[in-house]
């Protein structure tokens, strides 16, 4: 796997950040985790939040990302569980919702039908100001390895007409391509059972060469950083087995990197114990079916899956500048889910302030002015495991 290439922390400047303790069990040694977050276009409808998780061992610095097409769910909700790991050392950075307004709308692109993977020329300033700040994230983390979560509707056969699904794409070093054969063949070895669904392996295009403006194109070429784009498809897919593969899949290429220490140590199980390696294509995409055999940072033994939390809005649409005021807006919690358990309390921020101040499965905002409101769900599941996620509400 990815060798480490700088030490913990270096010039990343985020000491300050990493203040909530966790004690996480890894094998017979204890590792201290930190973790915190912060956001980037704050006060705009592409506010989102960056996750950091950082373990007491040092060791290298990876940084997820899903959502940078905000309707491609598999990759945002799998992004969402790797921001719940415990590492057993180094820095974990997440940002699981990189286009919050395209989540926020269901669509591949946002901000004025920009699609977002296409703003991050190699060798010069990102183009959009949202690219610019997930850029930002690169350069403060300064990450050893980057993994860029997505999802397609066909199924990849080296060209990118009918789709990319299934496939891992990776710089162009040896160990880069390597480590994604590796990965590869253990999800297709462990979780895929279905033909023709098999994951492949290939390099990132060249600079010459269409797509370009990708994140992790100029994470490789710009920074030290090895890079991977996951696909998988939802071609007659459940969500839950599309979260399933991203999720073993990027545990695949990091566990030498995050998820063990210098002594051994495990911080994330492989999750193979009491996974019969179904990939769950009988089941609906209805989200509810996300087990992915219980990536939730538990050792060995008995795990606990993070459940998801998911808001949706009546009426739908709450950014487009439809609302006014006096509009009542209906907050709904039910598609909120648990792979492993039950969704046992949902917690209301409805004014913004940082407190749950209201409980339930629904909550109703009356918005009386104009301005832009943020709402805040948080899911508790049966094991005491939470989850948040959000919704703007704009009143023009």
């Amino acid at each position: 796997m990815t060798a480490t290439r700088r030490t913990f922390l270096t010039a990343a400047g985020c000491a300050g950040l990493l203040g909530l303790g966790v004690t996480a069990t890894t094998g017979e040694s204890e590792t201290s985790v930190s973790r915190d977050s912060y956001t980037i276009r704050s006060g705009t409808d592409q506010e989102t939040t960056v996750f950091v998780t950082s373990a007491s061992e040092s060791g290298p610095t990876v940084m997820v990302v899903g959502g940078v097409h905000g309707n491609e769910n598999g990759g945002y909700t799998a992004a969402e569980k790797v921001a719940q790991w415990d590492i057993a050392r180094g820095t974990l950075v997440t940002i699981p919702k990189a286009n919050a307004a395209a989540v926020e709308e269901d669509s591949r692109i946002a901000d004025g039908g920009v699609d977002l993977n296409r703003q991050f020329p190699t060798g010069e300033e990102p183009e959009t100001e949202l690219a610019r700040a997930i850029w930002g994230v690169v350069e403060r983390f300064q990450p050893d390895a980057v993994i860029d979560l997505h999802e397609s509707v066909g199924i990849y056969d080296g060209d990118m007409v009918g789709g990319v699904g299934q496939a891992i794409f990776s710089s162009w070093d040896d160990r880069a391509f390597n480590d994604a054969r590796a990965a590869a063949e253990y999800i297709n070895d462990n979780y895929v059972s279905r033909d023709g669904y098999d994951f492949t392996v290939d390099p990132f295009s060249s600079s010459s060469n269409e797509p370009t403006g990708l994140l992790t194109h100029k994470a490789a070429r710009d920074t030290d950083a090895v890079a991977f784009l996951v696909e998988a498809t939802s071609d007659d897919t459940a969500l839950g087995t599309r979260v399933q593969w991203l999720t073993k899949t990027t545990q695949q290429l990091v566990e030498e990197d995050v998820l063990t220490s210098s002594d051994g140590g495990s911080g994330v199980d492989d999750g193979d114990e009491g996974d019969d390696g179904s990939d769950g294509s009988d089941g609906s995409d209805d989200g509810s079916d996300g087990s992915d055999g219980g990536d939730g940072g538990n050792d060995g033994g008995e795990q606990n899956e993070a459940p998801v939390a998911r808001i949706r809005t009546t009426p739908s649409d709450t950014t487009g500048g439809s609302l006014e005021r006096g509009d009542t807006v209906t907050l709904d919690a039910s598609p909120s889910s648990d792979g492993d358990g039950e969704i046992v309390e949902y917690m209301w921020d409805i004014d913004g302030d940082g407190s749950f101040e209201e409980s339930g499965e629904t909550a109703e905002m009356t918005l009386s002015s104009c301005g832009r409101y943020r709402v805040t769900l948080q899911v508790t599941d049966d094991k005491g495991a939470t989850a948040t996620d959000e919704a703007i509400l704009s009143v023009k």
